[in-house]
């Protein structure tokens, strides 16, 4: 990481350090699974990614856990809670209203219950939001 952004590393870290799964949640190299990712908007940014299972979860129980148990004092992005027939979902972390950096977590069915992709994304000092046409704004992440 020759050219990575010191500061932005290292809260990154610190937000990666900070995950709280579900109880049962076993941690995993696995990537498999996951159909889509979080673009963040702004950039540059310093990335990490990690993996669990929960045996015998569903994504609504573990999902709604998630919204309620925010890591490392980070607000929830979630409108609401997540419907009893969902198959995969998305939890959003930010650190204050309005930022482009933070967690998301998707959360997907598997065979033996789901599989946890965490995304993490901390603005380097240099970071810029691009702008958007005709005063647009930029949706939270974790909200697709």
């Amino acid at each position: 990481m020759e050219n990575a952004d010191a500061g932005a590393l290292k809260q990154a870290r610190a937000w990666l350090d900070a995950v709280a799964l579900p109880p049962g949640a076993v941690r995993s190299e696995e990537s498999g699974g996951f159909g889509s990712y979080t673009g963040w908007p702004c950039g540059p940014v310093e990335e990490l990614e990690a993996f669990w299972t929960i045996p015998g979860a569903t994504v609504p129980d573990t999902a709604n856990w998630l919204i309620r148990n925010p890591p490392a004092n980070l607000v929830t992005t979630a409108f609401g809670p997540v419907p009893d027939d969902s198959t995969s979902a998305m939890v959003g972390y930010i650190p204050e209203p309005g930022s482009q950096e933070g967690m998301v977590y998707t959360v997907v069915k598997i065979a033996d219950g789901v599989a946890v992709r965490a995304e993490i994304a901390a603005l380097t000092e240099s970071a810029m939001c691009p702008p958007l046409p005709d005063g647009g704004m930029y949706g939270a992440p974790g909200q697709g």
